[in-house]
């Protein structure tokens, strides 16, 4: 039996390895995709066929799939770019909470307190050696303690947390949106595929064109699944992770009502739910932007993460 944990052990190990080994690999696929759609859309179909248009309404269509499409693409690439780059939020270095929030205490606690396993609040990470804050998870990918952890996602490839999820979200509605477009701009090639209609183009472009838009339209219905997926995660406070947490618990601690867990990752800005950044009022409020604040203070909207 011990050789059997010991074994897994390993094998999880090696997997987490191998997932850190893809970095930039996988990036360089996510631009890969990127560039042979563009080249499906925009050189071999709808680029043409704003050129050699003969009339007002097919260059009018073609014209707005290509704005339409660049304006999409520009801000899939902006979101994806800064889940990639964003640091999702560490523990600080000897990080103690200040009070005992399970007994409401405000004297600080002692390192006897702290070490108590008996307590749900307070964690330590054995892998880390250090104290974890209320939702913060270990990620054996990227080797630490993240805090209010989704997950890690490879296509990313970095952990979805507290400092970058808005980004992540953002990244997947723009990629259904990107990819729904691209489906429907590409659905009567498509269908011409299956037709005795005599389709223009060299057969790789037919091809690829063809590829595109499978490609897209798988893309289109498991990013839409993921999408519900993470709406409803974010209309109840709530994390992948912690998902299953809640099934266990008959009130969500975290829960403060559908508009105040939106302001809460999207801020109260509504010039900047929709971009991958956040207002200088929401940077200073938000507490899961202030690092050692975001765990153990209440001070947005009167509450905390």
């Amino acid at each position: 039996m011990h050789r059997s944990g010991t074994a897994m052990a390993w094998n999880v190990f090696k997997f987490c390895t191998a997932l850190r080994g893809l970095g930039s690999i996988m990036i360089l696929l996510v631009l890969g995709i990127v560039g042979v759609t563009y080249y499906a859309l925009v050189l071999c179909n709808y680029g043409p066929a704003l050129l050699a248009a003969t009339g007002a309404l097919d260059a009018l269509v073609a014209l707005a799939v290509l704005l339409l499409f660049h304006f999409l693409l520009v801000m899939l690439l902006w979101s994806y770019f800064s889940v990639v780059f964003t640091d999702p939020g560490g523990v600080p270095p000897n990080w103690r909470p200040d009070v005992d929030e399970e007994r409401a205490e405000t004297a600080p606690l002692s390192t006897t307190e702290l070490s108590d396993t008996g307590s749900p609040r307070i964690r330590y990470c054995r892998k880390c050696n250090q104290l974890k804050p209320p939702r913060c998870h270990h990620c054996s990918v990227c080797g630490r303690c993240v805090l209010k952890m989704d997950h890690h996602c490879v296509w990313v490839v970095n952990c979805v947390g507290a400092l970058n999820y808005k980004f992540f979200l953002l990244f997947l509605f723009y990629t259904f949106l990107e990819t729904a477009l691209v489906t429907l701009s590409l659905l009567p090639h498509f269908i011409a595929f299956f037709s005795d209609v005599e389709i223009p183009g060299t057969p790789g472009a037919l091809a690829t064109t063809f590829l595109t838009f499978v490609l897209n339209l798988a893309f289109t219905l498991s990013v839409l699944g993921f999408m519900i997926m993470h709406v409803s995660l974010v209309s109840g406070n709530t994390t992948t992770i912690e998902a299953y947490e809640k099934k266990t618990t008959p009130f969500w601690k975290y829960d403060l009502g559908r508009k105040r867990n939106f302001a809460q990752v999207f801020g109260n800005n509504k010039w900047y739910w929709f971009i991958p950044s956040y207002s200088e009022e929401d940077l200073r409020i938000i507490p899961a932007l202030q690092g050692l604040d975001y765990p153990v203070r209440s001070d947005f909207d009167g509450q905390g993460f």
